[in-house]
């Protein structure tokens, strides 16, 4: 969902900064440029988890640095199923949890006794 968001803001800012260069003004397309480097670290942080869902290491993030080949082996990685139950990363996040979780707000939670 972080990644079609992003992609429909980058598209729209992308539209805004042409028409706006048409009229006269491209400085506009510093826009999607910035929009870009502002979450450059949310979308590698969000393809690492990723890769560790599928119980592969961070670091094949580098292998889209390969031309060609390296961006398929990393959409592959990334629309593959992840591991079912828990593995070197972590637990599962689709797993269902054990237990409710109970609410914590402090002194204004009801008692659940």
């Amino acid at each position: 969902m972080f990644e079609l968001i992003n992609t429909l803001i980058a598209l729209a800012l992308f539209a805004i900064a042409v028409l706006l260069g048409k009229a006269g003004f491209e400085y506009f397309i510093s826009l999607p440029v910035g929009y870009l480097f502002a979450t450059a670290i949310p979308s590698f942080a969000k393809l690492v988890r990723r890769l560790h869902d599928t119980n592969h290491r961070g670091w094949w993030v580098l292998i889209s640095a390969v031309p060609f080949v390296g961006p398929i082996i990393l959409l592959f990685f990334t629309v593959k199923e992840g591991d079912p139950g828990e593995n070197r990363f972590g637990p599962d996040p689709k797993a269902l949890p054990l237990v409710a979780a109970t609410p914590t707000m402090g002194y204004l939670a009801p008692r659940l006794s």
